[in-house]
């Protein structure tokens, strides 16, 4: 019984011991502010269900549905669930292991007079406990455990950024099915135009008011506005396929409502201040998790060498009779302590260190690497935001002189007071500003998710 308290106590006092450094977070210069930050206090970014903001009922539909079928996420989910067996695993060397045996055994016993055949059979029954316990002196076992939870936690972030990468992808994918479907309408519109324009040239021609250039050059404006139609009705398609496949669907289960960007509110922003960003983005969370794993590595691989402290215990019963296998006589048992010393690896345990080391050290450079790309993605956005809001201003002022302009060429043509050539360029300077008009609202939307995911999925005042 003293022997027993004695390893206990031994065992809770050793075990504080640790090799190797804490783990410090790396310095890192954090901008003040952001350049391109909004000037006016908006109202807030959502935290959670940011695309509730843009008030479309068909995204949130669809950003549900990946939540629950899309395969990158569910894989994630697995691989959170091997980490934390990997945690159990680790976890269970700072346990005593215990193993029980039980045996049955009959023997012949000859005789040394070779004159005499058979012998007597005897029959022995055992039934043992075996206990072992690695007193975790320099802090090996529980360095190992520290890098499996720094690993668990990792991937739970690796998960995050996935699902995160996931949605945004589903809401600038939906956005871009609207783009291609406004921009078809708006093509078919033009389209109709042209024919109009086209009618009315015929009829001039048939009068002898126009001239066959006149009608050749018109149905050339046809022509192509009719070839405009089967790449955008191609692109329409394939993104709708991509749609269903980031929401589990195979392309032909998936059948998109009918919707407009006219139909999508743009939410004001609020990206916060810089520092913030590093408690926010799971990518940054991930690789400071997997730092901290690297330098639990490193106290395993130092803890290595040193001795190892080995306790061992077996007891049990033995008789040759069942009947009285656990009587006291029968009882047996044994308690040991080893120590085990490294003293020639070929220089294997240094070159682990070593290894560990600078295993860390470039986890620190990825670190800082993803902090300042963090940094970057979400400028980018910023900028993006800005300078799309300022384009798409311009580019309905655009548009609306396109129109005036060809209002006024095809009543001048009308007249007969000017020539066709006016018509057709005021006719394709409408038609690309319309169809620019579209793009460019897309893709301040698509900015405006971009910022969302830079973000690290969101930000409330």
């Amino acid at each position: 019984m003293r022997t027993r308290i004695l390893f206990a106590a031994i065992a809770a006092v050793l075990a504080g011991c640790t090799v190797g450094p804490d783990y410090q977070r790396p310095e890192l210069a954090t901008p003040a502010a952001w350049k391109a930050a909004p000037d006016a206090t908006p109202s807030p970014w959502p935290e959670t269900g940011w695309w509730t903001a843009f008030r479309s009922p068909a995204l949130t539909t669809y950003i549900d549905q990946a939540q629950r079928a899309n395969y990158d996420i569910a894989a994630a989910a697995a691989r959170v669930a091997q980490a934390d067996a990997r945690v159990r695993i680790a976890g269970a060397a700072l346990l005593p292991s215990v193993d029980a045996g039980a045996d049955a055994s009959r023997a012949r016993l000859g005789s040394s007079n070779s004159s005499v055949r058979g012998g007597r059979v005897a029959t022995a029954y055992t039934a043992s406990l075996a206990a072992s316990y690695e007193l975790d002196f320099w802090g090996k076992n529980r360095s190992a455990l520290s890098s499996a939870q720094s690993l668990a936690q990792a991937s739970r972030f690796d998960r995050e950024t996935i699902a995160i990468t996931v949605l945004a992808n589903v809401g600038t994918t939906y956005f871009s099915v609207l783009e291609f479907r406004d921009r078809l309408t708006i093509a078919r519109d033009n389209l109709a135009n042209a024919e109009s324009v086209l009618a009315i040239v015929e009829a001039r021609f048939a009068n002898g008011a126009g001239s066959a250039l006149d009608v050749a050059q018109q149905r050339s404006v046809v022509a192509n506005q009719r070839a405009a139609l089967p790449p955008l009705e191609q692109q329409l398609r394939q993104t709708e396929n991509a749609l269903a496949i980031l929401l589990g669907q195979t392309p032909d289960a998936l059948t998109i409502a009918t919707g407009s960007l006219d139909d999508v509110v743009l939410p004001e922003i609020a990206p916060g201040l810089p520092s913030e960003l590093l408690n926010r983005r799971p990518d940054v969370a991930s690789a400071e998790a997997q730092l901290v794993a690297a330098n639990a590595d490193i106290n395993t691989a130092r803890a290595q060498l040193f001795p190892s402290i080995q306790l061992t215990a077996q007891g049990g019963f033995a008789s040759t009779a069942l009947s009285s296998l656990f009587d006291g006589p029968g009882l047996f048992w044994s308690l040991v302590a080893s120590v085990t010393q490294p003293i020639f690896e070929g220089g294997r345990l240094t070159g682990q260190v070593d290894f560990t080391e600078a295993r860390y050290e470039e986890l620190v450079q990825t670190y800082r690497g993803t902090v300042i790309n963090a940094f970057r993605d979400t400028e980018d956005s910023l900028v993006a935001i800005r300078q799309l809001a300022d384009q798409q201003t311009l580019q309905e002022e655009a548009v609306r002189q396109a129109q005036t302009a060809f209002e006024l060429a095809d009543t001048r043509y009308r007249a007969g007071l000017d020539t066709l050539l006016n018509v057709l360029d005021a006719q394709r300077t409408l038609f690309q500003a319309r169809d620019t008009l579209v793009q460019v609202r897309s893709a301040r939307l698509q900015a405006t998710v971009s910022l969302y995911r830079a973000l690290g999925g969101g930000w409330s005042i």
